[in-house]
């Protein structure tokens, strides 16, 4: 980069401003560990508690409470990383999504932020979760509670999974199964067309992109990203309820390959 005149009559603030450039870049490194830390304590915290308080209330209490508290710990984890001017986010094209009717809402899945950034917007949409994760000391109590579908069983989850869409409930479901590995997107599963099939309801597109590809596929927990951290999501077509899976599937991986 060229250098301005007041640089080259001031050497010296060159060089402090370099100095600065690197403490600053070096304090990046404790505030990212304890933001990652922070997140742990309050996964933990809420996941300990909801095991203990979960058993004990009614399904009908329990469910929406425990989807509202693991919103609400998001927005609050997001609003404290913005705090720190390290991520920005623009996710107001999900409000749109906010209602009643049963619907499936089906994103890319660039990194693990993902359904953070989503349910934070959208606190009670239900969630298929991973065996692992719904097994997890840091997240298995809070799934529990908020009534997450558990992802063991293919043919128990696309039942339990219809059941509660055709309840008018919103279902979050990344197609591609797993992280994205290869951009665009994966080669997307079936099984969001086989609930949307067996349900009778619409699938909703939605567009996560970053500038980083933090906490994607083959990203190390512990790697620490550039700052800040910017996502950006946008909503697609949304599709009607499907008569074919098959046609289904390769409609959609179509829409994800043009528009990202």
């Amino acid at each position: 980069m060229a250098e301005t005149a007041a640089e080259r009559a001031h050497p010296g603030g060159r060089r402090g401003l370099g100095i600065l450039g690197a403490v600053r870049r070096a304090l990046d490194y404790p505030l990212f560990y304890g933001l990652l830390f922070l997140f742990g304590l309050m996964s933990l915290a809420w996941s300990l508690t909801a095991a203990l308080i979960g058993p004990l209330l009614p399904r009908r209490i329990a469910g929406p409470l425990g989807r509202q508290a693991i919103g609400t710990g998001f927005r609050l984890y997001l609003g404290t990383l913005r705090a720190c001017g390290v991520l920005r986010t623009d996710l107001s094209a999900l409000d749109s999504l906010k209602g009643d009717g049963g619907l499936l809402i089906c994103p890319n899945h660039p990194s693990i932020m993902d359904a953070v950034l989503l349910i934070s917007r959208l606190p009670d949409v239900v969630c298929i979760a991973k065996a692992p994760v719904y097994d997890n000391l840091f997240f298995g109590g809070g799934a529990r509670m908020a009534g997450y579908i558990r992802n063991d069983a293919p043919n128990a989850l696309v039942k339990m999974a219809a059941h509660r869409v055709r309840a008018g409930h919103r279902l979050l479901i990344f197609p591609e199964g797993t992280r994205t590995e290869r951009a665009p997107v994966n080669a997307l599963k079936g099984g969001f067309a086989l609930i949307a099939k067996t349900a009778g309801v619409p699938v909703q597109t939605v567009f996560i992109e970053a500038n980083s590809n933090f906490l994607g596929k083959g990203w190390p927990l512990f790697r620490k990203p550039e700052f800040p951290l910017v996502y950006t999501v946008r909503l697609g077509r949304c599709f009607d309820p499907p008569t074919d899976v098959r046609g289904m599937v390769e409609d959609l991986e179509r829409h994800y390959r043009a528009e990202l």
